[in-house]
């Protein structure tokens, strides 16, 4: 059984190399529209009652984006060290990966045009996953890529960030996730032609 939705959720795979080509903003509203339609539980702010907790930055300057770069790989680096211990083989396919990309080399973000943060309160964290779920349908629906990038939350530490992404002591980074027109053709991606495909576990009652 097949509609739309589903063949969208089935095509999105997690990219991680992208055209330099620039998203138009009217895709990006799009995108951040199908986020905010997430389902979420309602808070109270200011004596309303919200049920979008979170909200968006979308980061599209190269300058700020070099700076995340710069933020990041130290952590990337480090952690990916720690691996060649324990999975030499893995390691070595992530250098190899890694000395081929171009300057500057971006393992976090992967060089995407647009880099998206969700942030919300951290009490909030299922409602704000959700609308990371419904942005990453929603650009593949668009044709475009996306990556749920971790390492790129840890940006805490670099203050000119915080203050540019204006993070509060109570907020935390969903994500962030990165977008942009795919370099290969994500048919190739697909789970059933990946070894990692697991079929789900499923007990009826």
């Amino acid at each position: 059984m097949m509609n739309p939705v589903i063949e969208a959720i089935h095509k999105r795979r997690s990219i991680r190399s992208y055209e330099s080509k620039p998203i138009p903003r009217d895709v990006i509203n799009a995108i951040l529209e199908a986020g905010n339609q997430a389902p979420s539980r309602g808070r109270e702010m200011n004596g309303d009652f919200k049920f979008q907790p979170w909200r968006f930055v979308v980061v599209e300057d190269p300058t700020f984006k070099q700076k995340l770069v710069q933020t990041t790989l130290p952590i990337w680096k480090k952690m990916t060290e720690s691996i060649g211990e324990t999975h030499p083989e893995l390691y070595k396919n992530i250098v190899k990966l890694y000395e081929a990309l171009p300057e500057p080399k971006d393992m976090v973000y992967y060089s995407a045009p647009v880099i998206l943060f969700v942030i919300g309160p951290a009490s909030f964290a299922v409602s704000c996953a959700l609308a990371c779920e419904n942005i990453m349908i929603a650009a593949t629906s668009l044709g475009l890529g996306s990556c749920y990038v971790g390492f790129g939350m840890m940006v805490k530490g670099n203050a000119e960030i915080v203050q540019g992404l204006e993070l509060t002591d109570d907020e935390r980074i969903y994500g962030p996730i990165v977008l942009g027109y795919p370099k290969d053709d994500p048919k190739v991606r697909f789970m059933d032609q990946h070894e990692s495909y697991v079929e789900p576990k499923i007990k009826w009652i």
